[in-house]
């Protein structure tokens, strides 16, 4: 009896060394988009590329998919600039707005921009919230057209463009060009997404659009990418 206790006691910390062995041996195949971000974070891109630009105290930025507000609060603490923020799911934007509240030159909007006016439904996943993914809470989100909002506000142009917007980028960048208000933006920093229909396709148009009034200065596919205006 004392035996079979011994052996039982015995044979459970050996599974259980093994299924520690294992786990620390065994490393899962990495995904595609793993693998693409491997370079981008090799060279801290988040930390140099997209915050090396040539802006002073007067430039215009708009961030379009503000989510908590970092990325806004790098380029104001390098180049204390005019910063637009649009981020609409109205939770991260009230954060924002609360980051910023005594900086008279950031202004946060509760709504994003896009190739119209309209209200959809958006999946809230942190900084991974989407219209085109699904997530864990679905909420409503106001889009405006991003042209009436530049003529409104008689925006002449942008210096620094920065856009993060979970697959809403292409209908926001080929709205752009169509307008023909790209041609007012001096930089374009944009993260394309691969999830949504055609997004090769998309992305490869766009960029040979872009190609006649900017040229590329950095790309990591499917991770970041700049244009700066010729």
């Amino acid at each position: 009896m004392l035996l079979l206790k011994f052996l039982s006691k015995t044979f459970a910390k050996i599974a259980k060394l093994l299924t520690y062995m294992s786990k620390r041996l065994y490393k899962p195949p990495l995904s595609p988009r793993q693998k693409r971000v491997i370079p981008w974070f090799q060279i801290q891109g988040d930390k140099s590329l997209r915050l090396d630009y040539d802006l002073n105290t007067n430039s215009i930025v708009f961030d379009i998919g503000g989510y908590e507000g970092k990325w806004a609060a790098d380029i104001f603490s390098k180049y204390c600039c005019f910063i637009h923020i649009f981020e609409p799911v109205i939770e991260f934007a009230s954060r924002i707005e609360n980051k910023f509240s005594r900086n008279k030159k950031v202004t946060v909007y509760k709504f994003g921009l896009s190739n119209e006016n309209k209200t959809s439904k958006i999946s809230v996943d942190k900084n991974s919230s989407s219209f085109y993914e699904s997530g864990n809470a679905i909420i409503n989100a106001r889009l405006v057209r991003a042209i009436d909002f530049i003529r409104k506000n008689r925006i002449g142009k942008i210096d620094l463009m920065k856009i993060n917007i979970e697959g809403g980028e292409y209908d926001l960048l080929e709205h752009l060009i169509d307008s023909g208000f790209i041609k007012n933006i001096t930089n374009v920093q944009v993260q394309f997404h691969d999830f949504i229909p055609n997004a090769k396709k998309r992305m490869e148009s766009i960029q040979k659009m872009l190609k006649k009034t900017h040229r590329l200065t950095y790309q990591y596919i499917f991770v970041w990418e700049n244009w700066v205006r010729k």
